[in-house]
């Protein structure tokens, strides 16, 4: 089976005709169009760099890829996502079904305890509607040694939270890593539920210890920006993971995600293991967007 090519196969190909010529922008603006990064910023990019490369005279495909690195960094969007040892603090992991969701809290909880020495981490099984995603964390929790507060399938999902926050409380927990539904294909249902969990949330703890935390897959293009626009107007997200980055270079939506909706990246999921979850370089996203070695 053939390897789709990537944004930088595509880009290698275009730099390597030695000549910049308007059919030359042209393919490039087709190729950012294509690569999922929208037509509009697609457009600003290509421009810029006109402009760029026609005053700096650039002749090379080095320093064509080199400037189109340096347009596009201020376009990605990266945050680090601290926790508060002497408080409780609430991570709200949303997203579809499928993205890998669950196991990236799991994730999560190993990242903050082995990197951050968090070590009183308590999860929370707030995705009641799939009793799968229930007994998933569940294991993860009992393999990595995290607790995990849960209810029946179809339970309040408020619920869940709220009494995961208050078993938080009473026993000095520094972190609950909370899962939530993702059934997309149901908005209405899905703003409102969200929207509930939200107002919980809000009015159990210090906004400044609570963070919305959307999970995003690499590998579904245009999708990932309409769910990230989504789960931005029900509940506002502070960051994003983004998972399945592991196989080839994938990912122009995280810069029209960040550019339109201002929604900066904080993690990157790279493999199935507990400890391939790395915090999002810039520099290194870039790279592998581009295909610079």
């Amino acid at each position: 089976m053939l390897r789709k090519m990537t944004l930088g196969d595509k880009l290698k190909k275009i730099f390597g005709i030695g000549k910049a010529t308007e059919e030359f922008y042209e393919d490039l603006e087709e190729a950012l169009i294509e690569g999922d990064i929208g037509a509009r910023i697609s457009l600003e990019i290509v421009d810029e760099l006109r402009q760029g490369a026609s005053k700096q005279r650039l002749k090379s495909k080095e320093d064509f890829i080199g400037l189109l690195k340096e347009i596009l960094g201020p376009y990605v969007l990266t945050h680090e996502l601290a926790v508060e040892k002497d408080k409780v603090n609430l991570f709200l992991v949303l997203g579809v079904n499928g993205v890998g969701k669950t196991t990236s809290i799991a994730k999560l909880a190993n990242f903050y305890r082995e990197k951050k020495s968090i070590d009183k981490i308590l999860l929370s099984a707030g995705d009641t509607f799939r009793a799968a995603a229930i007994d998933q964390l569940k294991l993860h929790g009992e393999r990595l040694g995290f607790k995990v507060v849960h209810q029946e399938p179809g339970s309040d999902p408020g619920a869940v939270i709220f009494d995961s926050l208050s078993s938080a409380m009473s026993k000095d927990f520094n972190l609950v890593i909370a899962d939530t539904a993702g059934r997309l294909h149901n908005k209405d249902n899905l703003v409102k539920e969200l929207t509930k969990i939200h107002k919980i949330v809000s009015n159990k703890i210090d906004p400044a210890h609570y963070k919305k935390i959307l999970v995003l897959d690499a590998t579904t293009g245009q999708n990932a920006y309409q769910q990230a626009e989504t789960f931005h107007k029900a509940v506002g997200i502070d960051s994003i993971i983004l998972t399945k980055y592991d196989s080839t270079a994938k990912g122009g939506s995280v810069i029209s995600i960040s550019k339109n909706l201002g929604i900066p990246f904080s993690f990157m999921g790279i493999g199935e293991k507990w400890e391939d979850l790395v915090p999002f370089d810039r520099d290194n996203f870039l790279n592998s967007l581009l295909g610079v070695s």
